[in-house]
Order: C-alpha cells, then sequence, then structure tokens
C-alpha cells in the first residue's frame, strides 16, 4: 500500500504531450513546464497530487487510492479546464514499475487507457500515457512527465 509515497513532496515537471492522438488531427509533440505537490492521504493508502502547467494557464489534481480488499490502485484525474473527475485506471507496481488500466472516450470514441509510472530513485520518476483504439493490441504513446524533486513533504 505504500507504493507511491516515493512520490510524497513537491516536483518540478518536464511535460512532453502529442498535440493530436489517434490521428485526431496533425499531430505535433509540445513540451510546456509544470510544478506538482503530492500529499498522503490515508497514513499511505492513498494521496493527492495538483500540478499547475503556467505556460498553459490551468492546473490539474491528481487522486491515488489504494483499495485494501483488491490490493489494487485507483489513480483519477481532473483538470481545471473541465472539472470532470475522470473514469480510474486501475493496476499496481511490479519493482520500479507500475502499470494502470482503464477505459475511457477521446473525441466520443471508446479507447482503453495506460498509464506507466517509474520510479528512478530519491529524486526523479516518470510518469507515461498511452491510449489504445482496438482494445489493447496497439498502443499510442501521447504524454509523458519527467520529475525532478523539489522538496521533500512538509519541506
Amino acid at each position: 500500500m505504500d507504493d507511491f509515497d516515493f512520490l510524497h513532496g513537491s516536483w518540478d515537471v518536464a511535460n512532453r504531450r502529442l498535440t493530436a492522438p489517434l490521428g485526431s488531427g496533425p499531430g505535433t509533440w509540445v513540451e510546456f513546464p509544470g510544478h506538482a505537490v503530492v500529499r498522503p492521504l490515508f497514513g499511505g493508502a492513498g494521496n493527492i497530487d495538483e500540478i499547475t502547467f503556467p505556460t498553459l494557464g490551468r492546473q490539474g489534481v491528481t487522486l491515488r487510492l489504494f483499495d485494501r480488499q483488491t490490493e489494487r490502485w485507483s489513480i483519477r484525474w481532473s483538470d481545471s479546464r473541465t472539472g470532470r473527475l475522470d473514469p480510474p485506471v486501475v493496476g499496481g507496481f511490479t519493482g520500479d514499475r507500475g502499470d494502470f488500466h482503464g477505459e475511457d472516450t477521446y473525441n466520443g470514441r471508446p479507447i482503453r487507457v495506460h498509464f506507466a509510472w517509474y520510479r528512478l530513485g530519491p529524486d526523479a520518476a516518470r510518469w507515461e500515457q498511452e491510449f489504445s483504439v482496438d482494445d489493447g493490441r496497439s498502443w499510442e504513446l501521447n504524454w509523458t512527465m519527467d520529475l525532478t524533486r523539489t522538496g521533500r513533504v512538509g519541506g
């Protein structure tokens, strides 16, 4: 249940995002900064992060909760553009890699979503997001975040 303890604290976030996933237009990669603060909940069985994207003029929130019965994590995202809580991705860690899967829609089209988390030591982490339109047979990477620690919890 302490899989995400490494994430508690503050981080600078280098974002790289595909502008038009799944062939929804001419896709190019854009890069933009972020700053995240992650706080623990429920004695390690959850956490919440707030991320600010200063050049985009918006914020996001991630809620991660550990289901004690299934021993799986659920991750839910919301951003200030919509105020909507997206459907969860669910999964867990094996070693320093976490894989989380879920279902959502993109431009009205049903998709599968995959988040991958990588623990890269005490002061670095990476997150990736992929979409699939063919029931998970192929995946398109569309967003990465490289995190560099700027402070510990309470620091």
